[in-house]
């Protein structure tokens, strides 16, 4: 069976939805700056390659992917594109509400875009559920690897840094570009903390804004985090770790 929604004929759909048990996988990601050594796809690029393998593993099927998500704090570098979360609530329902209508009954969306997608996210599949009676599940990569980030030795979530960067090197390696990759050390702001290993008090969410990332933009091309612990076995590993929890929510839903 076809894995690829886009790629299927309508009969094809059909037949799907009955191989998969009715479940769909959602990519979704952002179009934004990621630094001088990785591409503006990098947060879909990331959220297809696990949807399109675990989805071939587990005879499920993937929706085409979502390449915009609220970036307003990137606009300040080239090429990023931002929407307005209203909108982005109201594409994904109704990307599950068109969905839904031809039989796929469970949702797995996952999020390439970290905690700035978080919101919006919840709140579209939270309305998809009570309104069409469906199942949705939303898949974060940095909530499903904390048990192996700890022994890669990575620091904490920044942008474009090692993590991003070693799983780039694993699915687009001829978009990494290395001999550009630099280090831009992360300030410690007290009580704010985006990555969720971390064990201290922190708020929930404190916007980045343009200014933040205007000095990002000047000091690392747009990134923090180090990105010179990047590998691409330590990628792999990561990879591997984030399809095999991915197919534990895939079955769990069949």
């Amino acid at each position: 069976m076809k894995n690829r929604l886009w790629e299927m004929t309508w009969e094809e759909v059909k037949e799907a939805v009955e191989v998969s048990n009715g479940i769909i996988i959602i990519p979704v990601g952002s179009t934004e700056q990621h630094g001088r050594h990785l591409p503006l796809g990098t947060d879909t690029m990331v959220a297809i390659s696990l949807a399109d393998e675990a989805s071939k593993r587990t005879d499920t099927v993937m929706a085409p992917p979502v390449w915009t998500g609220w970036s307003p704090h990137h606009m300040v570098l080239p090429g990023t594109i931002t929407i307005r979360p209203q909108i982005l609530i109201e594409l994904l329902f109704d990307i599950i509400s068109s969905l839904s209508k031809h039989g796929f009954a469970r949702f797995i969306v996952i999020n390439g875009h970290r905690i700035v997608n978080i919101p919006w996210m919840q709140i579209a599949a939270q309305s998809a559920q009570e309104k069409l009676g469906v199942k949705v599940k939303l898949f974060d990569p940095a909530y499903m690897s904390k048990e192996i980030v700890k022994g890669l030795g990575w620091g904490l979530i920044g942008h474009g840094e090692e993590i991003e960067t070693s799983h780039m090197m694993v699915i687009h390696p001829d978009l990494v570009y290395e001999e550009k990759m630099v280090d831009a050390p992360q300030k410690e702001t007290p009580l704010y903390w985006v990555d969720p290993r971390v064990e201290f008090d922190t708020l929930c969410y404190v916007p980045s804004t343009l200014e933040i990332m205007k000095e990002h933009a000047e000091k690392s091309g747009g990134i923090s985090g180090k990105t010179k612990g990047a590998s691409y076995d330590k990628g792999k590993r990561y990879h591997e770790h984030l399809i095999k929890r991915l197919i534990e929510v895939i079955k769990g839903l069949k």
